[in-house]
């Protein structure tokens, strides 16, 4: 597998992309999105750029590869932040300049199907970050989660370790952006309820690689971005966590399943698996009906687990992916889970 490194970071006044890898989405849903470009100029002294397809519903995978292309390639841009997700970007990868985005390296931010764009980065050699995207993230009603606000600070400016620390109150209910009513106030969020810990006997220091689990087990279907030789994981850190779309309690356990038969399971050493989305427009699950589908998701984890990889240490409820705080995860890059003492460090 190629050597992966940490690209150089950017600066305050430096300019950053703002691209739309998956979908134009900032064109349906402009508020969350400019609040964003907003944040990104007055909280962090960036300067947001945008794309051809940065608000283009609909553009075609060239198109996209062609934005991140020119993004990658300007040597005055220091960074590259999605938008938001989608569900297409899969077929992007193929039209990727490989050779053209390794001689230009950047911190790449993106969660979701935006997996398929931190797997061939790491694939690549640059380690990618997997979060804080322009809408979900910064496009926060009212203010930033604070949990949110520090990671991606650190991830952005400041090299070194980073510790993560579970959320005193957190959201997984959206509402919805068309309203200009959604913006004012701050989403309603409930207790935490810390991390759980499996197998919490050892400290494994690993760079970690995975993401969102619907976009990996495409990719797995695809075999695309998937290394033949699986050895470079030994030791390493899988992050997993699912999306807006509630995948059951079996489709999880049966892409888990896969994953372990092809062998990817058992190279591991740690699992951190993110705090469980229960909601969504199409299934608002009430209180009892989230609590219970977290605990089937929780359930069809430790089954595949116990099944192929039974001693990985595992941590549940990690505050990154599709809830809200978002914390940023280095994908590729350094992820310390040190049980004895419950604690996860990250190195940005």
């Amino acid at each position: 597998m190629t050597k992966i490194s940490y690209p150089p970071k950017p600066s305050p006044g430096d300019r950053v992309a703002v691209i739309s890898p998956g979908a134009g989405l900032p064109g349906l849903f402009p508020r969350p999105f400019e609040l964003g470009l907003r944040r990104l100029r007055e909280d962090y002294e960036l300067e947001p750029v945008e794309y051809p397809t940065t608000r283009k519903m609909g553009s075609t995978p060239q198109e996209r590869a062609d934005d991140i292309h020119a993004a990658f390639a300007d040597p005055d841009i220091k960074a590259v932040i999605a938008s938001i997700g989608g569900d297409d970007q899969i077929t992007v990868l193929p039209l990727l300049d490989r050779e053209l985005i390794r001689a230009n390296p950047k911190p790449f931010f993106g969660m979701s199907d935006n997996t398929n764009l931190l797997m061939f980065l790491h694939n690549t050699g640059i380690v990618g970050y997997h979060g804080a995207t322009v809408m979900t993230a910064l496009g926060r009603p009212v203010a930033m989660n604070e949990l949110t606000a520090e990671s991606l600070r650190a991830a952005l400016f400041t090299p070194g370790e980073y510790e993560l620390r579970p959320a005193d109150r957190w959201n997984d209910v959206d509402r919805d952006w068309a309203d200009p009513a959604t913006f004012d106030a701050e989403p309603e969020t409930r207790p935490g309820t810390g991390w759980t810990w499996v197998n919490p006997d050892r400290v494994v220091e690993g760079r970690s690689w995975g993401g969102c689990l619907e976009i990996l087990g495409w990719l797995l279907m695809a075999d695309r971005e998937i290394p033949r030789d699986l050895s470079a994981f030994d030791g390493g850190v899988l992050i997993l966590e699912t999306s807006e779309e509630l995948p059951s309690g079996t489709e999880v356990f049966r892409t888990l399943r896969n994953m372990g038969e092809r062998g990817l399971l058992q190279r591991f050493s740690a699992l951190l698996m993110g705090r469980a989305k229960t909601w969504s427009f199409e299934r608002p699950n009430g209180p009892e009906e989230a609590a219970r589908y977290a605990t089937e998701q929780r359930e069809a984890v430790l089954r595949a687990m116990r099944t192929y990889a039974p001693d990985t240490t595992i941590v549940f409820d990690v505050d990154f992916g599709h809830t809200d705080p978002q914390l940023v995860i280095p994908y590729g890059g350094v992820v310390r889970v040190d049980g004895p003492a419950r604690r996860i460090t990250v190195t940005y």
